[in-house]
């Protein structure tokens, strides 16, 4: 049995907000013990969140903490259950199957609290038979693209550290495990309201709806229909970030009702990544036979996600018509949050009818070029009106020239209309086409030094993706075109 910590690690008191509900929405237990952690990376970021400081390396009291190895004060272990449809198809009750969430601390700022959950701290009643670890590698990748959305300014969860241990899991091979830290106001998901819905427990269904009103929403209390306020709140979140994924050129993998957070952060890092030759059918997530999550799909599948939830608060809302009404708008907010990030990438300050043709031919370039998505974008913010021999390094990019050159006179003739500043312009679109970006090549690299006890790289790609939209020059090969090596990669569930 695991003991209360002692109080060498300057951790505040944990509250748990989550285990305050009936004893049907969780079950608590204990982490199970990592055997001799040790430190594989911290988000100085994350932590100030929360106000913690840097630990030493060799910090028993922290390693044991996150690792799941000693409980900290005030802190009551648990595993949410949930359940929820995965790529479109009713699965039943789920669960969280390896992470225990530890408790919430006050952020920072005074608003609000954070939930800290273990991700990989052994098996629970919700593992359906697996062995409740996450490995080294899957955590790395969720830490450091956690960060690094952040970083973009995309709404996420966090991930404060990832621990690891020799202790060796199997997965498609043997492989050790880790822990993660992951961080949110909350982990409540689509599929938690599914559950109570699908189960007929409508009672407990209002209860977690009156929590996430009152914890989350509480400016909502005060509507007509409380329950389709809220609904319609979290379309309006779900569908400006499938706008804000799409722009920076972000692929989830398992957009799954369980993995869709109530509060419209990016939840569950398994296989995703980021757009690298442009192809819109892109399948991230080699799992994924029939493309249900490709890049194309996923405000489609945004826009589904939040139906199914519509349903699950149905007998809350209380009528079709009131809920079809919340869910209304889920369309026009994407295309308007999506038009309007691209007119940004594109470095235009207003909105002309010419517009929409002008993005729908640099398109076309894209996916018949295959063009690097984030290099294009960084690029193209260089591009001066009057000189169209600077084009060089953007042209280099493209197969078909004459495509493209007829497309530059165009977007040229674009910014001319608007007497548009070669230099503001480039200031504004490089604050928003990133230059870095997590390409699984790079995280990759990062791996297989951490598997090696190298932890360098997992905090030298961390340092350089805090700051996303900075030059950095002496990080200039971070930015490459990804080597050949890289396309024989591949990422799935497992991931």
């Amino acid at each position: 049995m695991t003991l209360p910590s002692p109080r060498s690690y300057p951790l505040p008191p944990f509250g748990n907000r989550f285990a305050e509900l009936p004893p049907a929405f969780h079950t608590r237990l204990q982490p199970t013990p990592l055997p001799a952690p040790y430190l594989v990376g911290f988000s100085e970021d994350a932590a100030a969140s929360i106000a913690l400081p840097r630990p030493q390396a060799d910090d028993g009291d922290f390693l044991d903490i996150f690792a799941g190895n000693r409980i900290a004060p005030g802190s009551t272990p648990l595993s949410a259950v949930y359940s929820g449809h995965q790529f479109g198809v009713w699965a039943g009750q789920l669960g969280d199957g390896r992470a225990i969430t530890l408790g919430d601390l006050p952020a920072a700022d005074g608003a609000g609290r954070i939930e800290l959950q273990l991700k990989g701290a052994g098996p629970t009643p919700y593992s359906r038979m697996g062995d409740g670890r996450a490995v080294l590698r899957s955590s790395i990748r969720e830490f450091l693209c956690s960060e690094a959305m952040a970083a973009l300014g995309i709404p996420t969860t966090r991930a404060l550290t990832v621990i690891g241990s020799d202790q060796r899991v199997l997965r498609e091979t043997a492989e050790t495990a880790a822990v993660v830290t992951r961080m949110a106001p909350s982990f409540i998901r689509f599929g938690s309201f599914e559950h109570w819905y699908y189960n007929q427990r409508f009672d407990d269904l209002k209860l977690l709806a009156d929590t996430v009103l009152e914890q989350f929403y509480p400016e909502l209390l005060q509507a007509g229909n409380p329950y389709a306020a809220l609904l319609k709140e979290v379309t309006r979140r779900t569908a400006t970030l499938m706008a804000q994924w799409q722009a920076v050129g972000f692929m989830h993998g398992v957009m799954n009702t369980d993995n869709m957070s109530i509060l419209g952060l990016t939840l569950d890092y398994g296989p995703f990544g980021f757009m690298e030759a442009f192809d819109a059918r892109h399948i991230c997530n080699h799992t994924d036979s029939q493309g249900r999550y490709s890049y194309q799909m996923q405000p489609r599948i945004g826009q589904w996600n939040c139906f199914a939830l519509g349903q699950a608060m149905l007998p809350l809302i209380g009528t079709v018509e009131e809920t079809e009404a919340a869910l209304a708008d889920y369309e026009a907010i994407f295309q308007a949050q999506h038009e309007a990030l691209l007119r940004a990438k594109l470095g235009l300050r207003t909105h002309q009818p010419e517009d929409e043709q002008l993005i729908e031919a640099m398109f076309a370039i894209l996916q018949a070029n295959h063009v690097d998505f984030t290099l294009f974008f960084r690029r193209l913010g260089d591009l001066q009106i009057g000189n169209a021999a600077h084009d060089e390094g953007l042209r280099d990019l493209i197969l078909d020239r004459p495509a493209f050159d007829a497309w530059a006179t165009q977007y040229r003739a674009r910014l001319r209309a608007e007497d548009s500043d070669d230099q503001a312009r480039r200031l504004a679109m490089h604050a928003v086409n990133p230059k870095y970006v997590l390409r699984n090549y790079l995280a990759q690299v990062a791996i297989e030094r951490a598997q090696q006890k190298d932890f360098s790289e997992v905090a030298r790609l961390q340092s350089i993706l805090r700051h996303p939209f900075d030059e950095q020059p002496e990080h200039d090969k971070y930015a490459d075109l990804p080597p050949d090596w890289a396309s024989h990669l591949e990422v799935s569930c497992s991931s």
